[in-house]
C-alpha cells in the first residue's frame, strides 16, 4: 500500500504543469500553442522569460525527486523508489490537469537519478549541454539515455538504473511520436520521414529553429 500511494503521489506531482503555469502567468499564453507544443522549460526559454527557466526547471526537478526520496526514506527499496520517479515523469508526460499534453521528461528524469544515482543525472546534463550548444539537444538526451547503463556499469552504480534508463527510452520515444495528439500525415513516405524525425529530434521538420519558434498564426 505505501508504494501504491507514493506511485499515486508520484503521478499527481508530476502532473504539476510547471512550465504551462509559468506561460499563463507570466505572458498569458498556453504554452501548448507554441514551438514544439510541448510544456516544457525550453519552450518557457524561447517564448516566456529566460529567467523563468531556473524556478521551472527546479520544481520540475523536484517533483519526481521528492517522492523518489520519500520512499528510500520509506524503507521501500531503489526498485520502488526508480518506480514513483518514473511514474512522476509519465504524469509530467502525460499531466492529468492539462488533458495529457505535457513536456518531455528529462527534468523529471534528471530528479529522479539525482536521488538514484547522481552521477548519472551529470551524466544526462553534460549530454544536454552539448546538444545546448550544438543548437539541438533531441539526439543527445537518447543518445545519454542509451549510454546510460554503460556508465552506471563503469562506475559500479545501482543495478537499478539500468531498468530505469530503459523505461525513460521507451517514454521518450514514446511521447515523441504521440506528440501530445499532433496527427501525423496521410499514409506515404512524408508520413515515415516525420516519424523518423519524431523519433530522433523530436520535431516534424528539418528546421530545429523553426520549429521552435512557432506561434499561434503560423
Amino acid at each position: 500500500m505505501p508504494t501504491l500511494l507514493l506511485v499515486l503521489v508520484g503521478y499527481l506531482l508530476g502532473s504539476i504543469p510547471t512550465a504551462y503555469l509559468a506561460g499563463l502567468w507570466l505572458k498569458g499564453i498556453d504554452l501548448r500553442k507554441y514551438g514544439s507544443g510541448t510544456v516544457s522549460g525550453s519552450m518557457v526559454w524561447e517564448h516566456v522569460a529566460r529567467w523563468a527557466v531556473v524556478p521551472v526547471g527546479i520544481f520540475d526537478l523536484l517533483k519526481a525527486s521528492f517522492p523518489t526520496w520519500l520512499a528510500l526514506r520509506l524503507g521501500l527499496g531503489s526498485i520502488a523508489a526508480a518506480a514513483v520517479g518514473l511514474v512522476a515523469t509519465v504524469g509530467h508526460n502525460w499531466p492529468l490537469y492539462l488533458g495529457f499534453t505535457g513536456g518531455r521528461g528529462i527534468s523529471p528524469f534528471l530528479g529522479t537519478l539525482l536521488v538514484l544515482f547522481p552521477w548519472g543525472c551529470v551524466w544526462l546534463l553534460g549530454f544536454l549541454a552539448i546538444g545546448w550548444l550544438l543548437g539541438d539537444s533531441a539526439p543527445f538526451a537518447l543518445a545519454a539515455l542509451i549510454l546510460l547503463p554503460l556508465f552506471t556499469r563503469w562506475l559500479d552504480g545501482p543495478a537499478v538504473v539500468t531498468p530505469a534508463s530503459a523505461a525513460m527510452l521507451l517514454v521518450t520515444l514514446g511521447k515523441r511520436q504521440q506528440a501530445n495528439g499532433r496527427k501525423l500525415p496521410p499514409p506515404s513516405p512524408e508520413r515515415w520521414r516525420a516519424i523518423v524525425l519524431r523519433l530522433l529530434f523530436d520535431r516534424d521538420i528539418t528546421s530545429h529553429k523553426k520549429w521552435i519558434r512557432r506561434r499561434p498564426e503560423d
